[in-house]
């Protein structure tokens, strides 16, 4: 089973240092690549070879240059776009259950969720939805 929300069809330049990705499920983002590749001096020459971006194998990535070493994953570029527009990705519920090693029961009671709908935000089949990401950041506020 393929997850069609993390499969890119297609990646292309939309601007300096942006790229337009469109996924498998329908899902259209443009998403800032600066600060990831700033981060990382391994990335620095994606800097040179920005237009000639193209999909990974079976679209679960972006490459440049054919170049194994300048390749970025959809599902965390996914994630960024999400993040960069002020939504809360599933990336943001899987950090907040690992940064106080709740289990996803414990998350779940914790948050008021069935177990079922938080597995589903935290594996990024359905969209977080924006007062589930409040309530993680409102949790971490409270007393323990």
């Amino acid at each position: 089973m393929t997850n069609r929300h993390f499969t890119l069809t297609a990646a292309h330049p939309a601007d300096v240092m942006t790229l337009k990705l469109t996924y498998a499920d329908g899902g259209v983002f443009d998403v800032d690549v600066a600060q990831i590749i700033r981060g990382h001096s391994r990335l620095q020459r994606i800097h040179n070879v920005f237009s000639k971006v193209k999909l990974g194998y079976h679209g679960l990535s972006v490459i440049w240059d054919d170049d194994d070493d300048l390749e970025l994953a959809a599902d965390n570029l996914r994630a960024r776009a999400i993040e960069q527009v002020g939504e809360f990705s599933h990336e943001s519920v899987l950090n907040w259950m690992a940064r106080h090693r709740l289990t996803l029961e414990q998350a779940a009671d914790e948050l008021g969720l069935s177990r079922r709908i938080l597995a589903y935000y935290r594996s990024g089949t359905r969209p977080v939805p924006k007062t589930v990401g409040l309530a993680c950041i409102g949790w971490e506020q409270l007393p323990r």
